[in-house]
């Protein structure tokens, strides 16, 4: 059975590293229509780019995509999601796949993976997706965010720490992981049911939300149910970095 879903690409102009992300070229278009075109490969329903730029509003226009001026202060791109799906008039029970503007590279199965898992869990609000972590350098680094699962496949809890902690194996050497450690890196993509970005911007901040720096401790601390999609390996890394843009920019060249 297909599984109906929207996608929204939330973009946004201004950015610490890389001012302009979204408008960056890539092989001849803005980053965003090629997360756009990545978006239209997974067969949403609709697929709207939210900004709060006229300038991204026009280069989506100008390759025929849906694009929708949004508010300028919006914390979150999920806050962001929200107000879409409030303009639009989505029906609680809808899908709405939030992909980055800054994923040119994004499977477009993975995107209705995540849209997937989240039609099939009726008891969850948000579906994510994860990947096996396999370096130990990676389990201690605070910028790597790992998640458990329960035996239902939902998310027990993310952290910046390294978990589960592997106490026996740990308290005699560090410099590898545990052979079967079922530690897991979290990707940032998320699948939500619209009657939960109705209630987001209503729910208040948890304390380890705010100690943890991770938004979606939010969804668990209120009781919401989040499913996890492990994939077998790492998907594509994003555009952070003028690092990053130089590598995106070469595997497009390449496959030109």
């Amino acid at each position: 059975m297909t599984t109906s879903f929207r996608v929204v690409i939330p973009a946004r102009h201004s950015s610490m590293r890389l001012p302009g992300k979204p408008l960056l070229d890539i092989a001849g278009k803005p980053m965003v229509v090629r997360v756009l075109e990545r978006a239209r490969q997974a067969g949403a329903a609709e697929i709207w780019v939210a900004t709060d730029h006229e300038g991204i509003y026009a280069a989506v226009r100008a390759e025929g995509g849906q694009a929708i001026m949004t508010r300028p202060d919006h914390p979150s791109g999920t806050d962001r999601l929200a107000e879409v799906a409030l303009l639009q008039g989505w029906d609680d029970g809808d899908i709405v796949v939030n992909v980055q503007g800054d994923e040119p590279l994004i499977a477009p199965e993975l995107i209705v993976a995540v849209a997937q898992a989240l039609a099939a869990d009726s008891g969850a609000s948000i579906a994510t997706a994860a990947h096996p972590l396999k370096d130990v350098a990676e389990a201690f680094n605070p910028n790597v965010v790992k998640v458990v699962c329960d035996g239902r496949g939902r998310a027990l809890y993310f952290s910046r720490a390294p978990i589960p902690w592997a106490r026996d194996a740990w308290l005699a050497d560090r410099s590898a992981l545990p052979p079967g450690l079922p530690m897991l890196r979290h990707v940032g993509l998320y699948a939500y049911r619209v009657g939960f970005l109705k209630q987001y911007a209503q729910l208040v901040p948890s304390p380890l939300e705010q100690w943890e720096a991770l938004e979606q401790l939010r969804a668990l601390w209120h009781g919401h149910g989040i499913g996890v999609v492990v994939l077998d390996e790492a998907p594509a890394a994003g555009v952070d970095t003028v690092e990053d843009l130089a590598r995106v920019r070469q595997i497009f060249a390449a496959n030109a």
